[in-house]
């Protein structure tokens, strides 16, 4: 299972975190975030050209994409 959204294929992102100590900045380890990816159903009846290609499956799908969604 790729944690990745199918409609957007908005995926991982590489974060350096950097911390303040003394005055001066300490590079400290890279820390992955993962996107908000949620099990959503495609109702048949959509009417949104991007999502028509999965319209009554089941996908992975960040939440950004399940908004816009829920709004058509």
């Amino acid at each position: 299972m790729a944690k990745k959204c199918a409609i957007c294929k908005k995926g991982s992102r590489v974060f350096g975190q950097r911390k303040k100590l003394r005055g001066k900045y300490n590079p400290t380890t890279k820390r992955r975030k993962y996107p908000n990816l949620q099990w959503v159903r495609i109702p048949l009846n959509i009417n949104l050209k991007k999502y028509k290609r999965f319209a009554g499956q089941r996908i992975l799908a960040c939440t950004k994409c399940i908004k816009r969604i829920s709004k058509s």
